[in-house]
């Protein structure tokens, strides 16, 4: 048997008396030490569920002055663990409102313990029945745009209980987001830092439609669709440049007699090297955030834009010989929009990795 240190961290704000009920059956199961993080509730209300989660239950109580958010109460719990616990291999979240049972909680931890490198997520069955429509909803839709977009793909974004390795505690505190977008973040960072994520099915518990949920499926999951709207300014912009530069380039080399290659396809070769220069630097400093090698990235990104644009400038050159009454211009943009697209996973999954 092993004797890691494995944390139980509860975030809580203005709970009721089941977190008392939650405390109560962890150390009934043995499970501790646990960490509760006041968010800033009202005391004369709710203080005295704080002091007997720590008189009667032994929870260490962290407490915050005012409401800062569950990401705040998420990273100075972080922050606290791993000043204190130097044997510790990972935390466990749950939330408050008794969504997760220690059943549940067990197979976390025991699956923390068999990987102890990966994020563990505790996820819900959507599909089964007596779910509020709105919570169905708001987690497939973020789910599927989670996938899309960032190329995170996990059945259950939002899930609250989760088993996170103390390395990735350590990154997590710089980490942006104070509130419910915290969470969605780490599931980013992810990503970024190849850490695998392994899911465990938990029980499905939603108690009074979910009412005490303080989730917005939007606002909280803003990140996710930033890198996708910063992908697209950042294109546009490098398309309006390249359409300018196109056109431009087209009425001067259409007349200009004997050419190695079709004027469409020299105008396509120019305007898009100089477009492609500004889109890479945008892409690597905003967009993707590259943290690797410039030059590496810079490579692939040329290949790939080579690639790009030999597709557009042969597939101009095709539609317009089928329709040469249409301008160039307007038969490059339904082409390089498939591109865009095209362009967008492969430079998220291969060129910034």
């Amino acid at each position: 048997m092993n004797n890691y240190t494995i944390p139980i961290i509860i975030p809580a704000y203005e709970p009721d008396e089941k977190l008392i009920t939650l405390l109560d059956e962890l150390k009934n199961a043995g499970l501790f030490p646990v960490i509760v993080v006041d968010d800033g509730s009202d005391k004369s209300s709710f203080g005295h569920l704080f002091e007997e989660a720590n008189d009667k239950y032994g929870a260490l109580v962290l407490r915050h002055a005012v409401n800062m958010g569950k990401g705040r109460a998420l990273k100075d719990a972080f922050n606290y663990c791993l000043n204190e616990y130097s044997d510790m291999i990972g935390v466990i979240t749950a939330d408050s409102d008794g969504q997760h049972t220690i059943t549940d909680i067990k197979r976390i931890k025991a699956e923390l313990l068999e990987f102890k490198d990966s994020l563990i997520l505790g996820c819900r069955n959507f599909d089964e029945s007596g779910i509020p429509a709105r919570s169905v909803f708001g987690n497939k839709a973020t789910n599927k745009v989670m996938g899309a977009l960032a190329g995170v793909k996990v059945s259950d974004t939002q899930t609250g209980l989760r088993a996170i390795p103390a390395e990735f505690m350590k990154y997590l505190l710089n980490e942006k987001g104070e509130r419910f977008e915290f969470e969605t973040n780490m599931l980013l960072a992810t990503k970024t830092l190849g850490i695998p994520i392994r899911e465990v099915e938990i029980q499905t518990i939603y108690l009074e439609e979910n009412k005490s949920s303080h989730f917005r499926p939007i606002r909280d999951s803003a990140m996710i669709y930033a890198i996708f709207v910063k992908f697209i300014i950042s294109s546009l912009s490098a398309s309006v440049l390249d359409m300018l530069l196109f056109a431009l380039f087209c009425r001067i080399l259409k007349n200009a007699g004997q050419l190695p290659v079709g004027y469409i396809m020299l105008s396509t070769v120019m305007a898009r090297i100089i477009s492609a220069i500004y889109n890479f630097s945008i892409n690597y400093k905003v967009v993707f955030k590259g943290h690797g090698s410039r030059l590496a990235a810079g490579l692939k990104y040329a290949a790939l834009a080579v690639v790009i644009m030999l597709l557009s400038g042969y597939g101009v050159t095709f539609f317009h010989g089928m329709i040469p009454s249409v301008p160039e211009v307007v038969v490059k943009i339904p082409v390089d929009c498939i591109l865009f697209l095209l362009s967008f996973f492969i430079q998220r999954e291969v060129v910034y990795k």
